[in-house]
């Protein structure tokens, strides 16, 4: 199902990699992945998250406060029980991961343009296959998969709509208004206020609403690793002044905050 990035041809397995018929070859990393993103579309040097900012995510999902999260999204993967699916921006594989176990016959991919990220997304689940690219020209083929995943990722709508099959949808995982509410109090003097549903409005023709839900529930980080963990993988990490997060990080008591997720599911009809 892969597609060459630079020419679009089909990408075929050859010794430690894969080659179009072309000749673009790419072979395989030691840790497993593909790298598929040419130099000529990337935007910077590395693109995406850096080593700080991937491994503070790890260390803190993998602490397992954002367990209930993963785990409603692998039951709702499970329920629509495609044949091949897609993690689009994976990050470092935590939800791709769960995924995975929730879908143990499929043929699972996932993405990130992040080097870093995927180097310890594929020390997960090594039987996925594992691809640095960028989520504005996936190298995968049109209508191949059933269905997609974006949680917490820049989403190109487009690009998801090429590529399901028909009666495939995208499950898009982002927070609401209210997540991370105390936190966000605690780093600026105004919350800034968004609507929970302004993404609707990108979806393209062809693709509709099929299911949407909300999951919320109260987290208590006890140490200053993970509340530091927590803002490092998060905007709030470079947004909010030293000073306002030192003292989020440093106090002496339990740091409760509100998760707030939303599940929106899209089906292309």
């Amino acid at each position: 199902m892969l597609a060459c990035p630079i020419c679009n041809e089909p990408l075929n397995a050859v010794d430690n990699g894969v080659l179009c018929p072309a000749g673009h070859r790419f072979d395989r990393a030691r840790q497993g992945y593909l790298n598929l993103l040419p130099v000529q579309h990337k935007n910077s040097r590395d693109p995406g998250d850096n080593q700080a900012m991937v491994e503070a995510r790890r260390d803190f999902l993998n602490a397992g406060h954002y367990a209930p999260v993963a785990r409603r999204l692998a039951e709702l993967a499970a329920e629509r029980a495609p044949g091949r699916w897609l993690d689009i921006g994976c990050g470092e594989g935590y939800y791709t991961a769960q995924i995975a176990d929730a879908l143990p016959h499929a043929d699972g991919y996932a993405l990130d343009i992040s080097r870093e990220a995927v180097k310890r997304a594929c020390k997960r689940n090594p039987q996925l296959t594992w691809l640095i690219a960028s989520m504005a020209r996936v190298p995968l083929a049109d209508g191949c998969c059933q269905f997609l995943a974006s949680v917490f990722s820049p989403l190109d709508w487009q690009e998801a709509k090429r590529l399901l099959s028909p009666g495939g949808g995208l499950m898009k995982v982002g927070p609401t208004s209210g997540h991370l509410m105390e936190l966000r109090e605690r780093l600026y003097d105004e919350v800034r206020e968004y609507t929970d549903d302004k993404h609707l409005a990108l979806v393209p023709a062809g693709m509709a609403l099929d299911h949407s839900e909300t999951l919320e529930f109260k987290l208590t980080l006890d140490s200053s690793q993970d509340r530091a963990n927590l803002l490092a993988m998060t905007p709030h990490g470079w947004r909010a002044s030293a000073e306002r997060r030192a003292s989020v990080i440093e106090q002496a008591a339990p740091f409760e905050v509100t998760v707030s997720m939303r599940y929106d599911y899209f089906v292309l009809q």
